[in-house]
């Protein structure tokens, strides 16, 4: 048995797929981006039952209810973990017991992108589960202990965004509200609308790329919207490119963002 090396050609020639991040203020068109998306090959996330904006995308929906119902849904449409032990979430036993509720994982060969909305809500499903497990009550008194609920939501949160961008061949993006506060010296940032600091905090390091989608003004004072895709950019706001190919201000269309960023190999049907 030798050493598996992967050669240069190989990797230049897997398909290569994108984990993004979508995040921008509320109304300013995040879930429309789905229309984008090829029909035939996205499966739409919704965790908002508000998709009023594209209730005529012809596409496939799952809309799970629960935070269990989440983990379930993330196992199956990412695989089992190789290291998670029996008893734990996204293991092989949580995954063959998925597997006889939802069929044959092979059912999800179709799709190229899994579009999340929102992880706005998603981490408000996961904190009302978390109130109502022991770790977020004190073991000495039995009263409600608000910071262990917190740390075991920032704990779920990450494991569940981190095992489902892991998914193979599969381009995900995470839609989530964009919030403006003040920092402690008074000075206005933007920060990502999710329950608890952590997964906020940790989510650029989880996806390869985070695009705000924005209304920006031309030198004539004129408004249009645009993703901002580079780190140091003059408004301040979120993003991050990790694949080096991204200009600062790219056109608001997620299908050329992933062909742009993921290369010839992108994971898209043509």
């Amino acid at each position: 048995m030798s050493l598996p090396i992967i050669s240069a050609d190989e990797r230049m020639r897997e398909r290569h797929s994108a984990k993004v991040a979508l995040v921008g203020f509320p109304g300013v068109g995040k879930t429309t981006q789905l229309k984008t998306l090829p029909a035939d090959s996205t499966l739409f996330v919704d965790l908002e039952a508000g998709d009023l904006s594209v209730r005529d995308w012809p596409g496939d929906t799952v809309r799970p209810r629960t935070w269990q119902e989440f983990r379930d849904l993330v196992v199956f449409l990412a695989g089992p973990m190789p290291t998670a032990t029996a008893e734990q979430s996204f293991s092989q036993a949580h995954f063959e017991h998925v597997c006889t509720r939802y069929g044959d994982p092979a059912q999800l060969a179709k799709y190229d992108t899994y579009f999340v909305d929102s992880l706005t809500v998603l981490s408000r499903m996961c904190l009302a589960w978390c109130k109502t497990q022991p770790a977020a009550f004190s073991e000495k008194t039995g009263k409600p202990d608000t910071r262990g609920a917190y740390g075991l939501l920032g704990t779920e949160m990450i494991a569940a965004l981190t095992h489902l961008q892991h998914a193979r061949d599969k381009n995900v993006i995470f839609v989530a509200i964009l919030d403006e506060r003040l920092d402690d010296f008074n000075r206005r940032v933007f920060v990502p609308q999710i329950e608890g600091s952590k997964t906020a905090l940790e989510l650029p390091g989880i996806v390869d790329e985070v695009v705000t989608l924005a209304e920006l003004k031309t030198d004539e004072g004129e408004l249009y919207r645009a993703f901002v895709c580079q780190t140091l950019n003059p408004w301040g706001y979120p993003a991050k490119d990790r694949s080096g190919r991204l200009d600062l201000v790219e056109e608001p269309n997620l299908l050329k963002l992933i062909r742009k960023c993921a290369g010839d190999n992108a994971a898209i049907h043509h």
